[in-house]
């Protein structure tokens, strides 16, 4: 069967310096070491290490080929964001990453399809920056934050990207980062466990509330880590919203059930009871394979958790790789083609 990771990091091996380049600090930048791995530091602090699959094509493609993943969808490393720069270096700093990846795509199109990064604080260079990425760069799409800098996904200063996405068919890929309530939960991993399930709901709740998905219906949008607290507490949010409408249907009087099945889930969620519950909940077509590669709380091998389930061979064809298809709105008999070529070669080497 056909695996599409849609979610899967990739830094640069190396970029500019970007406190010299911006004359300020904040942002993050690679220190390679002896070990063959690299520290991701900010401002002379210690971040993040990172191994080579995080930047190196033919590390990922090796590691592909031993965890039976045909494709990856490469997105950047939400620290990257950096939603908070001036506008020029915002705009700046995206292209720096897109080049990137659209560069990596270019050397291997069998392997990876890219999403970009936006200066979403700054939507009409955001817009800008989209139209490049689709039309020139050939990225299906862009990542993007849980919220923007102090926007929730819902502020009206967003409707031009949301248009413009709608427009061209772009996929957005809608991922977790600097987490709410993370100065008071230090300790434990705290924002990574609670934070971030937290910061998907957020954002889809802002969506649904906000009338982004009533405005632009031909929006393609996938939410990190399984919809994160969402998909457990959608009874929750729909009961508020049927007992506080003053407070809660203020913007737009559609209950939120209703969108079930409007938008996509990765199936990063670690649980075969979480994983058959979100299938039930928003549909077998709006399920798609996602890992987190390369980092340690994804899915070390991709798809395993849909391996694992009492699912019919059909069902986990749409969960490894057709859905992903569907959302980034790309021929699967193209991949599928080449998957079945490695799977041949795999074969005749193991006799």
């Amino acid at each position: 069967m056909l695996r599409i990771d849609t979610h899967t990091h990739i830094l640069p091996k190396e970029w500019p310096n970007l406190k010299e380049r911006y004359g300020y600090g904040g942002f993050v930048q690679l220190e390679h070491n002896h070990t063959n791995c690299a520290d991701m530091i900010i401002d002379g602090k210690f971040f993040r290490k990172v191994d080579p699959n995080t930047w190196d094509p033919a590390v990922r493609i090796d590691e592909c080929n031993d965890l039976g993943v045909d494709v990856q969808v490469l997105s950047t490393v939400p620290v990257m964001f950096n939603y908070w720069t001036k506008k020029e270096h915002s705009l700046d700093l995206s292209k720096i990453l897109n080049d990137h990846i659209a560069s990596v795509i270019a050397e291997h199109p069998q392997r990876f399809i890219g999403l970009g990064t936006l200066p979403m604080r700054y939507p009409d260079y955001a817009v800008q920056e989209l139209e490049r990425c689709v039309k020139e760069l050939g990225l299906r799409g862009v990542e993007i934050g849980t919220h923007i800098d102090g926007w929730n996904l819902n502020e009206e200063s967003l409707n031009p990207f949301f248009e413009a996405a709608e427009d061209l068919g772009a996929a957005i890929f809608v991922h977790p980062w600097d987490m709410m309530g993370q100065d008071d939960m230090r300790k434990y991993w705290l924002p990574w466990l609670v934070g971030m399930p937290a910061e998907t709901s957020r954002a889809v709740c802002s969506m649904i509330f906000g009338g982004v998905f009533e405005r632009y219906p031909k929006l393609k949008v996938l939410f990190a880590h399984g919809g994160g607290s969402f998909p457990s507490t959608i009874g929750r949010i729909e009961h508020g919203y049927n007992v506080r409408p003053d407070l809660v249907a203020v913007d737009n009087a559609v209950n939120p059930r209703e969108y079930l099945g409007k938008f996509w889930l990765d199936s990063l969620v670690h649980d075969p009871v979480m994983l058959k519950y979100i299938v039930d909940l928003v549909g077998e077509d709006y399920i798609a394979l996602g890992s987190d590669y390369p980092f340690p709380l994804g899915e070390h091998k991709p798809g395993a958790l849909i391996d694992s389930m009492d699912f019919t061979d059909d069902l986990k064809s749409k969960l490894l790789g057709f859905n992903a298809c569907n959302w980034l709105g790309v021929d699967p008999q193209a991949f599928h083609t080449h998957a079945n070529h490695l799977h041949r070669q795999e074969q005749h080497l193991r006799g």
